[in-house]
């Protein structure tokens, strides 16, 4: 590897110019890679993102440094080292779900995202932390423990796909991909200072993931950029048989969404801010989340945007509320995908009854408790038909005021601290604002709004219309070449 490239911040574009120019090989990012993750997740801080690191990664990039000598790039993401969240099925690596019961399990068939990503000529380089079955705002998981948040150790880093976001945002991989059913990206974006996107249902083939909600679950890209951001989700959108939900990519524009990465994405545009989002005015742990975000707010303004401030979703708690489906229907769902599978545990009760769950995990507990089949519950139908109304009332300020997308806090405070996990939030009364958009089945894109005086960071959410997820990646790319709001973790023991 040439002196001249660094890994650190690198971008699938850096990495692709360096090949062309004999800087680097794709063995050679890996290997440092796997350095890094020996010195800072195994080592140093111990940021425990990493559950498994893919034993054939090296091999892979051997075999792909080949064929760029033979005939080039192989794919958009040739040789490009990528961190898979553990949720998400790996033929041939140890696939976890977060829980300890299943840390022999090895899938026999990559999940269609992993096979699109390889199509593109990317190496799974490892699977990263999750909380049980992704059934959290926070990072522990009963296979691995407590992920880190880079910036400050003492922090979390966010769930569900926590290992993903402090992995990239630590520099162990170039992106990374991630699953959100109620914020999973978003929230541990927000939490680590990196872009991710919730696409509307469907866009993405959930084939090879465990399942939390089905009509909510989608995976997607994390990572330092918008563009790599936009590159990832190039190369895993599209229909897939084997999930019935992708023919929604038949409602989206033609066309990469990489080609909407418009410098002046936010010229012009009309931005609503939902400020009932932003949580008590009078709140001392809101306040550092709502200076940042306000700050956001005035650059995406002198870069040319219209601000439509306030605006108003009517009922918007009590929507919230009635919408959320996990505890009537996550028991049902992953039942359902265990037992397409031949797994060491074939059901939520047995996990429970076996204690094979990570004891802070009260949602893992209430969806344990609840009905097997969520249609003999005529609230999951009352709930079902709840997520149609919020999505018409959650547009209908798009219609009034012709917005492109409205603005507000991924989450209202800041990452929380071990103590106050223990003392303060739990995953059901946790105050994240990732809800709205998964639970109207909207897109949703989280930006970084900066750190805050101690280097905490925070995340901006900009929630469009569905399948304009191209929308968003203008104004996010916008966003980003007004704000440059993206810096590394300061890690000790980091060379």
């Amino acid at each position: 590897m040439s002196s001249q490239f660094t890994v650190t911040e690198t971008t699938i574009g850096d990495v692709h110019r360096a090949m062309e120019t004999e800087e680097i090989t794709s063995r050679e990012l890996v290997e440092t890679y796997l350095e890094r993750i020996d010195a800072l997740d195994r080592d140093g801080p111990e940021l425990t993102a990493i559950v498994t690191v893919n034993p054939n990664a090296l091999e892979r990039a051997a075999e792909l440094d080949e064929a760029f000598a033979d005939d080039g790039f192989v794919g958009p993401l040739h040789g490009i080292p990528v961190l898979v969240k553990d949720q998400v099925e790996t033929a041939g690596i140890t696939t976890t779900f977060g829980s300890e019961a299943f840390t022999g399990y090895v899938p026999e068939d990559d999940a269609t995202v992993v096979r699109k990503l390889k199509a593109a000529g990317a190496i799974v380089l490892a699977k990263t932390n999750l909380p049980d079955w992704a059934s959290s705002w926070f990072a522990t998981s009963s296979a691995l423990g407590r992920t880190k948040n880079p910036y400050d150790l003492e922090r979390d880093a966010g769930g569900s796909s926590a290992g993903t976001g402090a992995g990239v945002a630590a520099n162990l991989g170039t992106v990374g991909i991630g699953e959100d059913t109620g914020g999973s990206i978003r929230v541990p974006a927000s939490f680590c200072n990196l872009y991710g996107i919730r696409v509307t249902t469907g866009l993405v083939s959930r084939t090879g993931l465990a399942s939390l909600v089905e009509r909510q679950d989608t995976a997607g890209p994390m990572a330092r950029t918008v563009e790599d951001m936009a590159l990832v989700l190039d190369a895993i959108v599209g229909y897939d048989p084997a999930d019935e939900w992708t023919v929604a990519t038949e409602l989206t524009p033609e066309g990469p969404y990489a080609d909407h990465l418009d410098e002046d994405g936010l010229e012009g545009a009309r931005l609503g801010v939902l400020r009932d989002a932003f949580g008590a005015a009078d709140d001392s742990t809101v306040a550092p989340v709502t200076e940042l975000v306000e700050d956001a707010l005035s650059t995406m303004a002198d870069a040319g945007a219209e601000l439509v401030d306030p605006i108003e979703v009517s009922r918007l708690e009590e929507r919230i509320e009635e919408t959320m489906l996990y505890v009537l229907q996550s028991k049902h769902d992953i039942d359902a995908f265990l037992a397409e599978r031949d797994v060491p545990v074939g059901s939520v009760e047995e996990l429970y009854e076996r204690d094979a769950y990570h004891e802070s995990l009260d949602l893992f507990e209430a969806f344990a408790e609840g009905p097997d089949d969520p249609a003999d519950d005529p609230d999951y139908w009352r709930r079902t038909v709840a997520q149609e109304s919020f999505r018409r009332a959650l547009l209908r300020p798009f219609a009034e005021h012709d917005l492109d997308a409205l603005v507000f806090p991924d989450v209202q405070v800041l990452p929380p601290t071990e103590r106050d996990l223990e003392e303060t939030y739990t995953t059901a009364e946790f105050p994240t604002n990732t809800v709205i958009a998964s639970q109207t089945l909207c897109p949703a894109v989280s930006v970084p709004g900066g750190l805050t005086g101690d280097g905490v960071p925070v995340g901006v959410e900009l929630l469009g219309k569905p399948y304009e997820e191209h929308r968003l990646l203008e104004l996010a790319a916008g966003y980003e070449h007004a704000a440059d709001p993206r810096q590394p973790p300061e890690l000790p023991a980091e060379d």
